[in-house]
């Protein structure tokens, strides 16, 4: 099988992993979008793989044969190539998840560059960092591409991948190395936490048989498969109880399994109590070579040579395109390596040469004699070599992936199965409720119509007693009414006569109100005259009054005049009489008579 040839160490990602502010790259963490643009992309052809390498020097012959002639390229296998890209995303979407420290979906330039050297380096092509620059060229701004890592990722990495041409596993180990120091972190001290390949190496089987969804989680059933398959190489019996429990949360019933919380459950003992590491170690090594690697089977067979005839003792390693033989079980130095075809059949031979349970293996151009431990070892190689050319001739790489989306279509099957029984239940059920409805309704309707007779014969009951007792009723009524009519006739026969005396001492309260109108208006008109007559007299009065105090006022002016008059005859008097007479009294008043001898007397 083809190989990469050993690189130097490349640069580790975490050396670029500051992030220069205003340099971030959107990156491809929806998962969504990751998936999409995953399977959309068109597929490229698949390149044969590389020489085998054996004991006799055929890698340096092949070599030459390559320097002179051009290797044809054999027809693509589309389904082969969609499932190299899907495995290689699962991969390094763990190692772009780890770059992204903020969940922001963003990662910086720096960062991607570095991941896309390293991923160049372990995928065997040539890096560009250039079409990197190119494809997220800054402006004042920042980056302008909007496209995110995705596109850049299939165009100028996955796009150039060869199947065959590099090692998976170092892609695995470059993306484990970035994702575990982020998330995988454990108790060295503790006994039951496994080494650091086991969970590198159980990180890859959950991967394989994980869903080809994002976030990656894997389902129950898968789980429960794998620890198996493990238990199964550990040679200990698989106890469910635990995982029952484990699978009974909710966190793992709603949104699966994911790998943390799977290792967290390897690294707690419960699968492994009580078995030593190396056991534990062996166990997943192997479950990790076949289901993984695509081995088939592997271990030691005799294998007759073909020049010398010699049997000699060899390390089998049986994938479904070619069937490996080593020195050792270390695999350190390939002897050879047979590419099954649909031309290759594999036949059981009878036993000579002192070898028993042998069997061959025929292709076009040799046959290839072996013989196993026992008839048991004979039959598992026979079938699975089987199966391995099967799988070749349905155009499959691996036998996992099959069994695998083989599970899921009986998962699937399953679960459409369970919903029509649950729905034919529901439904079933829902027959019955309405049956179980429509009787009890029935009943109800029974019942009913029994109190409703019951409730009949006692209105009917009840009907005639109250008819009898409103009949007496009545008739009681009757007679009150009867003597009520008596005493009423008797009663208004006094009432006409009350009504008669009445009406007399109405009409003698009439007259006696006529009267008495007749007196009111004769006092009324006595008060007016009255009134009018106090009226004239007090104008008369005031009149009167006017008068008086005309005539005070005349009186007064006559007095004045009189004593003004009397005062200038005294001043007469005093100038012509310079001594005063004797008094004298004429016609009742006293005056001064005039002296005697001078002057006048004026009277």
């Amino acid at each position: 099988m083809g190989t990469c040839s050993k690189q130097s160490d490349p640069p580790s990602p975490s050396s670029g992993c500051g992030r220069p502010a205003g340099v971030a790259v959107s990156g491809l963490l929806k998962p969504h979008a990751w998936l999409t643009a995953a399977t959309q992309r068109g597929c490229q052809p698949a390149v044969s793989q590389g020489p085998c390498v054996n004991s006799r020097g055929k890698k340096n012959k092949n070599k030459k044969k390559k320097k002179k002639t051009q290797r044809r390229k054999p027809e693509s296998n589309p389904a082969v190539d969609m499932d190299l890209r899907s495995e290689l995303l699962k991969s390094i979407w763990y190692g772009f998840t780890a770059l992204d420290l903020e969940k922001s979906g963003k990662v910086s330039k720096s960062q991607l560059k570095v991941l896309s050297h390293n991923l160049c380096t372990v995928l065997c092509i040539p890096h560009d960092p250039v079409a990197l620059e190119e494809h997220f060229r800054d402006d004042d701004d920042g980056p302008v591409s909007s496209q995110g890592y995705m596109p850049y990722l299939n165009k100028y990495i996955l796009d150039k991948v060869v199947e065959g041409s590099f090692i998976k596993e170092n892609v695995d180990e470059l993306c484990w190395t970035l994702t575990a120091k982020k998330n995988y972190q454990t108790d060295k001290t503790s006994s039951t936490v496994l080494p650091e390949k086991d969970a590198f190496r159980l990180w890859c089987l959950f991967n394989f048989l994980s869903e080809d969804k994002y976030p990656l989680v894997m389902v129950p059933d898968e789980v429960e498969y794998l620890l198996k398959k493990i238990c199964m190489a550990m040679s200990i019996e698989f106890n469910c109880v635990e995982l029952e429990d484990f699978f009974s949360q909710d966190s793992v019933q709603q949104s699966g399994i994911t790998v943390w919380i799977f290792l967290g459950m390897m690294n707690s003992g419960k699968i492994t109590r009580g078995i030593d590491k190396s056991i534990t170690t062996m166990a997943i090594e192997e479950v990790y070579r076949e289901i993984v690697g695509d081995v088939l089977k592997e271990g030691y067979l005799w294998k007759k040579g073909q020049l010398r005839r010699n049997w000699k003792e060899r390390w089998f390693t049986l994938r479904p395109s070619n069937l490996s033989y080593y020195t050792g079980e270390d695999r350190k130095e390939c002897q050879g390596n047979i590419a099954l075809d649909g031309n290759c059949c594999v036949e059981v031979l009878p036993d000579r040469d002192g070898k028993r349970c042998m069997f061959c293996l025929k292709t076009l151009s040799k046959t290839y004699e072996m013989s196993a431990s026992d008839t048991k070892q004979r039959q598992e190689w026979t079938t699975a070599i089987q199966t391995a050319i099967r799988l070749h001739v349905e155009g499959k790489n691996s036998l996992h992936k099959d069994l695998k989306l083989k599970r899921r279509e009986q998962r699937e099957q399953r679960e459409k199965r369970r919903q029509a029984k649950e729905e034919e239940l529901q439904r079933l059920r829902a027959l019955q409720e309405e049956r179980e409805r429509k009787l009890a309704e029935l009943d109800l309707l029974k019942e009913a119509q029994k109190q409703a007779q019951a409730l009949l014969e006692q209105d009917e009951q009840r009907r005639r007693q109250q008819h009898e007792q409103l009949q007496r009723a009545l008739e009681v009524q009757l007679r009150e009414a009867e003597e009520a009519r008596v005493s009423m006739q008797a009663e208004m026969a006094l009432k006409e006569e009350e009504a008669e005396k009445q009406r007399k001492r109405i009409q003698e309260l009439e007259e006696m109100q006529k009267r008495l109108e007749e007196a009111l208006q004769q006092e009324i008109k006595a008060r007016l005259d009255e009134e009018a007559f106090r009226l004239a007299q007090t104008g008369l009065l005031a009149e009167e009054e006017e008068k008086m105090k005309a005539l005070m006022s005349l009186q007064e002016e006559q007095e004045e005049y009189i004593l003004k008059t009397q005062r200038e005859k005294q001043e007469l008097n005093r100038k012509w009489r310079p001594s005063p007479g004797p008094w004298t009294r004429r016609r009742g008043s006293w005056r001064r008579s005039a002296p005697t001898g001078t002057g006048l007397t004026r009277m």
